[in-house]
């Protein structure tokens, strides 16, 4: 069992979580992929700010996806004179 800490001790500072990250070919997601990594100098009260923020940055890039045109449709008709 874990001893409590003594009153008055300071909190441990922030520690790096190591987590590898994998490179996905999109410089946005990457980027916003490495924003996470800013979180692991800050306390954890500020860790918020930067998951919203990169959570704001990849709903954006999903959105973005959905309003891209994509390929022309199959006509709907066909000539069957052939």
């Amino acid at each position: 069992m874990e001893a409590a800490p003594e009153p008055g001790a300071e909190p441990a500072a922030p520690a790096p979580l190591n987590i590898p990250r994998v490179p996905t070919g999109d410089a946005d997601v990457d980027a916003l992929l490495d924003r996470l990594g800013d979180a692991d100098h800050l306390a954890t009260d500020g860790h918020v700010e930067v998951y919203e923020d990169v959570h704001r940055g990849l709903r954006d890039t999903l959105t973005a996806l959905d309003a891209r045109p994509g390929p022309p449709a199959p006509p709907t008709t066909y000539d069957r004179r052939s």
